[in-house]
Order: structure tokens, then C-alpha cells, then sequence
């Protein structure tokens, strides 16, 4: 037991944020750092004791440590303990990334840095356009309609938030059927127990629909953090307006596009991208000569508003908008304009003005999802037929799309085929999967103007794999650079059931040095059905009679006995019975802590990859060693785990390596 890292700090999502080594220099540090103090320390001492720490000691002053304690902290007379100072650590080392820029640049621009950002002030003007979303979208929710609407001007936002029902809510509206509703919380007073459980549920769900809520957890919801919240708000609201910027749910988007060859390459495009070229294709029509690059800048004058709309909506236009002089006037008339064809503001003059990007692109996928101007015409979109449409394959990319997001890697990935053509993401999932073994040395950063460096990237990918015993015959590296799908999904497929392996491994047998396999996984699933009393049992993970769900809702139920709902559960018989049951599967799975990116038909249709994905899951959660704070019921859940979150599990070290023993004999 002395060389796991559960001796040294209790909290899942914190071992996952490290290396044994890395933990334990860090424990040195704190250890070195008390002693000095005469054997305590306080959140006060540390601005001037982690200047030995590198990265934060490197890149952030003494002065900029304090500023940001001291903001973050209301009593800095607290004693420190190893988590704490670990937490610490984690938001000084994100601040010190952000003020380095690193990453910032390719991040994409709606999605990622709402929550990266460690400035503890907000806006105002985006607090209050995404309550009145809010308040237009959930006015007539059975539960939520007493709280609301929310008043912009208080913090009713963030204290209605803090239960999680109102984040699990909008995540429904943003993509609907993402989360169960039968699985949330809804009672007018929670325990703070079934409230973790909602947070739980809310982080993973806003995970498996491509939120970045790295560093974020269920107690910055509970303490209502007014940045993160915003956050993550932030996130939700804009996957929803931007849910209509592709082909599937658009295919008039291909006008925007001469032949084939283009269609392939709009298809890979991040919807932010969509929504500008959708924007300029318009404004040309206009004759507006300048091109719009950036929902800031290039829309602060609101000239380019006032041609798009009058192009979408002449009949309310208004000639004095493009006549007038000041910016301000004319934002003012845009919005007008806007309010004439029935579109949401979602910003102020001033907003428009002030270049405020989130606010400024919410207003055009606004104006988009109301009015396109687009062809209605089938005819236009005759080619589309001719391009390949794998509803599997565009399932599974969207799978391995959120998983790597949720890695927290320096590039968020919009499209697996496209954006690890270089190698370098690849690269840092296997470093994050198995540190140490990139030789970065000979490794090249993005972004790479010469095309052989991509090659040796990906070629570098290519023989990482081979040493971790990935199956890829006839891969090369020039396969990833050419984006070759079925190739890419092989190696990501293999790379995420390596992830997953080793973590149960950690926790399974890292006194016993024994690999895990499948069969492992398989055999603990039954045997945990079988000795609750289950009637279920699963031949193997293609077995066809998984289709009901009875069998994971079992496995749930003896993982956790209060997790099910008996009397919502169908016999699984008919396809709207085995969807029902398959939603609050995984609804469930995910409130317990399992961080899960499958969707119902996976397990309808008996997809074998995403059911052990599921299995495994479950299993690594119900082994890992338990959060101290569970006594009371109130563990701090936070996210970022390749496998799952927190744990609601009171099993201990003690009984679950006994169960182990049992189970693999």
C-alpha cells in the first residue's frame, strides 16, 4: 500500500490531476513548507513559500499569488492541509497558463474559455442576457416556474443554482433527452447529499455534450462561484444556439459551398466558424465589401449588423441605420431592427459597441436560428447524397471527441478527423494516459508549417502504440495526417480502453502487479449482479439481451441499492421501453460519478465498445478508495478524471481489495 497514491490524498479527481511522482514532490514541498512554518501553515504563508514551485513560481510574482488568494479566500487564517494546498496549487497553475497565453490561442473561442479563465469578475451584461434565456426557456418547467423569472440586477442566478437542478434543466434544453429528468433531485428542500448528486450529474452530463468544466466541481456550485457557474452557463447556452450550424440538422449550409470538396471541408468546421462564413456569404449578398473574421472588432461599428440584416428582414429595415454616424445610434437601430422580426437581443447597444464576443455571436446564431435566408430548395442540395454518411462513425468520432475535451488538453478538438492531423493532441493524451513515454524532444508544437513534422508526429503516435500493444497493422503515421476515419477511430478506440484499463488496474491490483482485461471486467459486473440478488447476466458485451437495460440497472442498484427507481423501470421489451430504460441508465451512471460520453442507442443497439466503456466505468467507480467528506455526505466532486468523477461509494481500501481477491479467482 505504501507506493499508492490514495495514502497520500484521498480525493479521486485530485489523484487524477497528477503523477505519483509529481504527488509526491509535491508532498515533499508541502511537508518542507509546514516545517518551516513550525509544523502548521496557513492560506496567507503560501504567495511567499510556493515561489519554490515551479511553473507557479516561475510565471506568477509573489504579489499576483497574494492578489489572487486574497480574492479567492474570504479568511486566509486557514490552516492547510495537502488537499487544500493541492487545489491551491491546480488554480495558481491555471492562472499562470492564462497569463502565459498558453493554449489560449487555439482554444476555441466560445467553448473553452468561459471556464478557463481564473479572473474572478464577470459581465454583468452576459449575466443578464443569460437569465433572460433562462427565463424565456424554462418559464413553463413544472419545477423551476415558481423560482422564476430571475431577477439580472440580484445573484438569484447563482443561489437557484446551487441545488443543480436548474444547470440539469437547461442542459435538456440545450440537447434535448441529455439527461433523464427522472434521475434528478427535485425535492423543494435536498440533503446536501442528494444536492451533490444533481451537481454530479449536471458536470458529467455537461461533459457528455462537449462543455470543458475542467477544475470545476460540484462545491464551486454549492459556494456558488459566480464565474464558474457563469461558466458553465455560458457553455450550455451557446451549444444550443449554435446546434443548428451543420449539415445534418442544415443542409440548406450548402450553398455556402461550390462542390463536394467544400462540403467535406464546412463539415469540419467548429459551428463558430459555420455562423461566420454563413454571416459573410450574406453580407456579399448585401454588397458588403469588408469580410467579418471575429464576433468583436469587426462588428463593434454594427455596419456589418445593419447590411445582414437588411438582407434577411428588408421589410423592416430602416434607412437612417446605415446613414448615421455614431456606432452607438446604429447599434441601437440594429437591435431595433432585430425586435421588428421577432429575433432576442441577447446584448445592448453598448454591448455591440464594447465588442463583447460571447454576446456578439449569441445574437447572430440568434438571428440565424430565426431567419437563415437560405435556400429552401431540395435541388441545391443534391450532391449531399453522394457523401459518405456513417451514422456509426460519426457517433463514435463524437464519442472520442468529448473524451478528449475533457482531458483538458491545449486544443479543444472540433472534429477528430481534422484537428489530430498533426499529432500533437494524440501526443499529449499519451502522455496524460502514460506519463513519460513521448520523447518530446523530437516532437514539433503546433503550428507546424511543414508538413514532414506532422508525419513525425503522428509517427511517433503511431509507435507509442505499438509499444503499448495497440493493435495497428498497416498503420503509418501518414494515415492519421491524411485523416483516414476508420483508422483514427481504431487507434482512439484503443487508446481510450488502454486509459481505462490502466486506471482499474491502479485500483484493482497495483499490489498484485496483474493486468486487467476484459474478461475481468465482465466477471466483476455478473458477479456483483449475481450477489445482489440480480437476475441478469451478460454473455458478453455484444449480448444482444442487454438491449432491455435491465441488466446495467441491476448492476447500478448493486453498486449503489438506492441509485434505481424501481417503479420507473420498463421490461425493456418494446424500443420505447429499452430507450426509457437506457436514458436512466445513464443518467444515473452519471449522478453516481461515472463520466460517460455513450448515448441510449449505444446500449439499444448493443454497441460492444461503448458497453464495456459503460462497465468499466462503473466498475472504477465503485472500487475507488472513498472521500473522506462522504461521512457527512457531502464530497467535493470535481471533474476531470479520464474515467468518471466523484464517488458516492463507502466501500473501503479494506473491502474493496477483499472483493477483488474474490472475484478474480
Amino acid at each position: 500500500m505504501a507506493a499508492y497514491v490514495g495514502v497520500l490524498v484521498s480525493d479521486p479527481w485530485l489523484q487524477n490531476q497528477f503523477t505519483q511522482v509529481e504527488l509526491r514532490s509535491l508532498k515533499s514541498s508541502f511537508a518542507t513548507m509546514r516545517r518551516e512554518s513550525g509544523g502548521g501553515l496557513k492560506v496567507a504563508e503560501l504567495p511567499e513559500k510556493m515561489s519554490r514551485l515551479k511553473h507557479v513560481g516561475e510565471n506568477l510574482t509573489e504579489h499576483e499569488r497574494a492578489a489572487f488568494l486574497q480574492e479567492s479566500y474570504q479568511n486566509l487564517d486557514v490552516d492547510v492541509d495537502f488537499e487544500l494546498f493541492l487545489r491551491i496549487y491546480l488554480k495558481l497553475q491555471a492562472l499562470a497558463t492564462e497569463r502565459r497565453g498558453s493554449g489560449a490561442k487555439n482554444a476555441s473561442a466560445f467553448l473553452k474559455s468561459p471556464t478557463s479563465t481564473l479572473l474572478h469578475t464577470i459581465s454583468e451584461s452576459e449575466k443578464a442576457s443569460y437569465v433572460a434565456h433562462i427565463n424565456n426557456y424554462l418559464a413553463e418547467d413544472g419545477f423551476l416556474k415558481k423560482y422564476l423569472p430571475i431577477d439580472p440586477a440580484t445573484n438569484d442566478l447563482f443561489e437557484l443554482s446551487k441545488d443543480g437542478v436548474l444547470i440539469c434543466k437547461l442542459i435538456n434544453v440545450a440537447v434535448p433527452g441529455t439527461i433523464d429528468e427522472r434521475a434528478i433531485n427535485t425535492k423543494r428542500m435536498l440533503n446536501p447529499w442528494e444536492r451533490n448528486e444533481n451537481h454530479t450529474l449536471c458536470l458529467n452530463s455537461a461533459k457528455a455534450i462537449g462543455c470543458t468544466v475542467v477544475n470545476i466541481g460540484t462545491q464551486d456550485f454549492i459556494e456558488g462561484r459566480r464565474h464558474l457557474v457563469l461558466g458553465v452557463i455560458s457553455q450550455i447556452i451557446k451549444i444550443q444556439l449554435l446546434a443548428d450550424l451543420n449539415l445534418k440538422k442544415t443542409p440548406q449550409l450548402v450553398e455556402l459551398v461550390d462542390d463536394s470538396k467544400d462540403v467535406e471541408e464546412l463539415m469540419s468546421l467548429p459551428p463558430e466558424k459555420i455562423l461566420l462564413r454563413w454571416m459573410n456569404f450574406q453580407l456579399r449578398k448585401g454588397g458588403y465589401t469588408k469580410t467579418v473574421t471575429n464576433f468583436s472588432s469587426d462588428v463593434k461599428d454594427a455596419e456589418a449588423y445593419a447590411h445582414l440584416l437588411n438582407v434577411l428582414a428588408p421589410e423592416h429595415s430602416n434607412p437612417s441605420t446605415l446613414t448615421v454616424k455614431d456606432h452607438l445610434e446604429r447599434a441601437k437601430l440594429v437591435l431595433e431592427h432585430a425586435d421588428r422580426m421577432g429575433c432576442k437581443r441577447y446584448l445592448t447597444p453598448k454591448d455591440i459597441v464594447d465588442g463583447s464576443p460571447n454576446l456578439n455571436l449569441a445574437f447572430v446564431a440568434h438571428i440565424f436560428q430565426h431567419r437563415n435566408g437560405l435556400s429552401t430548395q431540395t435541388k441545391q442540395i443534391s450532391f449531399l447524397e453522394t457523401l459518405p454518411d456513417d451514422l456509426q462513425i460519426s457517433r463514435e468520432e463524437r464519442v472520442f471527441r468529448f473524451w478528449l475535451n475533457s482531458l483538458a488538453n491545449s486544443s479543444y478538438i472540433d472534429n477528430v478527423f481534422e484537428d489530430l492531423r498533426n499529432g500533437w493532441i494524440l501526443l499529449e493524451t499519451l502522455d496524460k494516459v502514460s506519463p513519460g513515454i513521448v520523447n518530446w524532444k523530437i516532437a514539433s508544437k503546433p503550428p507546424i508549417k511543414m508538413p514532414f513534422r506532422k508525419v513525425e508526429n503522428c509517427n511517433q503516435v503511431v509507435k507509442i502504440g505499438k509499444e503499448l500493444k495497440f493493435s495497428l497493422v498497416n498503420i503509418a503515421g501518414n494515415d492519421i495526417v491524411q485523416g483516414n476515419k476508420k483508422l483514427i477511430l481504431a487507434y482512439l478506440w484503443q487508446l481510450m480502453r488502454y486509459n481505462m484499463l490502466q486506471l482499474l488496474k491502479n485500483l484493482r491490483f497495483h499490489s498484485h502487479g496483474k493486468e486487467i482485461i476484459d474478461a475481468d471486467i465482465l466477471q466483476w459486473a455478473n458477479t456483483k449482479v449475481r450477489n445482489s440478488g440480480g437476475q441478469s447476466r451478460m454473455e458478453s458485451f455484444k449480448d444482444k439481451s442487454l438491449s432491455s437495460g435491465v441488466f446495467f440497472l441491476e448492476l447500478l442498484s448493486a453498486v449503489h441499492p438506492t441509485s434505481v427507481n424501481w417503479s420507473l423501470v420498463t421490461k425493456g421489451t418494446s424500443e420505447d421501453e429499452k430507450k426509457m430504460n437506457a436514458t436512466y441508465i445513464i443518467s444515473i451512471a452519471r449522478k453516481l460519478g461515472c463520466s460517460i460520453f455513450l448515448l441510449p442507442e449505444d446500449i439499444i443497439e448493443v454497441n460492444q465498445k461503448m458497453i464495456l466503456t459503460l462497465t468499466a466505468s462503473i466498475m472504477y467507480w465503485t472500487l475507488k478508495p472513498p472521500v473522506e467528506e462522504r461521512a457527512c455526505g457531502c464530497s467535493d466532486s470535481e471533474n476531470g478524471s479520464l474515467l468518471d468523477t466523484s464517488s458516492n461509494s463507502t466501500m473501503s481500501d479494506t473491502a474493496s481489495e477483499s472483493s477483488l481477491d474474490d472475484n478474480s479467482n
